[in-house]
């Protein structure tokens, strides 16, 4: 094995960990009763900062994900044209 397999083997198992950790931070789209009983008691406030904190997990799933695809796709297209 080459170094820069190690390397981008490594980079690609903390991206995926990475990814997978942010993805169950995320709360569901659909809470269903309970949600909606919850959801009443919730203040302004509370609901602007649980939004604010739920688009930037959002946010993150999207950038971690376009880098674990490029990294996956480079690492492909690496290891066939130089093998």
């Amino acid at each position: 094995m080459a170094w820069y397999e190690i390397v981008l083997g490594i980079v690609l198992i903390v991206t995926s960990i990475a990814l997978v950790a942010i993805v169950l931070l995320q709360e569901g789209r659909s809470a269903g009763l309970s949600g909606a009983i919850a959801g009443g008691a919730e203040t302004f406030l509370g609901k602007n900062k649980s939004k604010t904190i739920e688009q930037k997990l959002v946010k993150i799933t999207k950038i971690l994900a376009g880098v674990f695809f490029v990294l996956s796709l480079g690492a492909n297209l690496l290891f066939l044209f130089l093998k």
